[in-house]
């Protein structure tokens, strides 16, 4: 592992491609030059992602998404699978900028309600959820699921966006898989992309190799939680499988991902994994963006990123931040446990408007 990867004090660590624009960029955001002090109660790695998914389900079970959103809308896809979008600044004047976000492997309107707000509150920007087949209580109206994202559904999504605000710039977030989501968009299009600027916070990046590291106890609570909300109640749509019962069955994430291809609707696993791993096409990626990584992170390990950092390097438009730590999504500062994420995302966000 390259030693600046081990960051031996805590103010976040900056990998790029040397351009004056670049460095510019980062002598103009704040938080990049000071020290990041997680909340001091959190720890460690574990309390910290621990209380991320704590607050996600006191959120949940308040329904602050209920209050949080002002718009919602479900949208039928092309072989009639059902997605939604949630808006918070619906009513904000037509050319206000959009920020639009992916949502995590197991996410829904109310466990993203956190960064939703948080980004609103950051920019004053419209923001926008884009929620995946089955996720939120979508009902699975066709035999077809991608735990990761598809960039075919997303077109469709960010049609329907274009066409309600065609004066509103975009910008885009993915968080943990959302990212991967993003960022294989962002590459499958290139220079075509609609976004001015994207952040992906905690990829895993290589996802064929990644969810082998997870730690253990992370793979298998997660796997649970996947089946549990995604295979169980859908078993009607898969009984025709010849992964349906190993579907049922699998204890970690490394083996539903290379299990899921069927009902992401592939043949086999090595078709659906050319189609979804967001690092084939990473090097074609046009778009700014920026990347946060935790060097604790125990779902999305730091290691995952070594075999990138030669292509991060000659690539003038991303900007990958690196801390000593953050857990997986759960950069948490000050006693109020605010995130630093967020704060983050929309620094980087006005700046990159105001250099628009």
């Amino acid at each position: 592992m390259p030693q600046h990867l081990r960051s031996h004090h805590h103010k976040p660590q900056v990998i790029y491609h040397d351009t004056p624009h670049n460095r510019h960029v980062i002598a103009s955001l704040p938080l990049l030059h000071k020290t990041f002090r997680p909340t001091p109660w959190l720890f460690n790695a574990h309390t910290q992602l621990i209380f991320h998914s704590l607050r996600k389900g006191k959120q949940k079970l308040g329904r602050h998404s209920a209050s949080l959103y002002d718009h919602h809308e479900q949208l039928t896809m092309r072989d009639g699978g059902l997605t939604a979008l949630y808006w918070l600044g619906h009513k904000l004047p037509a050319n206000t900028p959009t920020i639009v976000v992916m949502h995590t492997i197991t996410g829904s309107p109310d466990s993203m309600a956190e960064l939703i707000q948080d980004l609103h509150q950051g920019t004053g920007w419209r923001i926008v959820l884009c929620l995946r087949r089955g996720h939120g209580h979508l009902p699975l109206k066709t035999p077809r699921i991608n735990l990761m994202g598809c960039t075919e559904d997303l077109r469709e999504q960010l049609n329907v966006i274009r066409e309600r605000f065609p004066q509103s710039s975009l910008y885009a977030v993915g968080s943990s898989a959302g990212s991967g989501l993003l960022v294989r968009y962002l590459g499958e299009e290139g220079d075509n992309a609609p976004f001015r600027a994207c952040f992906a916070y905690c990829p895993g990046y290589d996802i064929d190799q990644s969810f082998d590291v997870v730690h253990p106890w992370y793979s298998r609570m997660m796997a649970k939680k996947l089946v549990k909300q995604f295979i169980l109640p859908n078993q009607r749509h898969i009984a025709h499988f010849k992964t349906a019962k190993s579907l049922v069955e699998v204890q970690n994430l490394a083996t539903l991902y290379k299990t899921l291809y069927e009902f992401a609707g592939y043949s086999d696993y090595a078709a659906y994994n050319a189609a979804n791993n967001p690092m084939y096409v990473f090097d074609a990626i046009k778009t700014p963006l920026m990347v946060l990584n935790a060097e604790d992170d125990p779902v999305c390990r730091i290691d995952n990123l070594k075999p990138w950092l030669h292509t991060i390097q000659t690539m003038p438009n991303v900007l990958l931040v690196t801390t000593k730590h953050g857990s997986h999504c759960a950069h948490y500062e000050g006693w109020s446990a605010r995130s630093w994420s967020a704060r983050l995302m929309s620094q980087y966000f006005l700046l990159m408007a105001a250099q628009a």
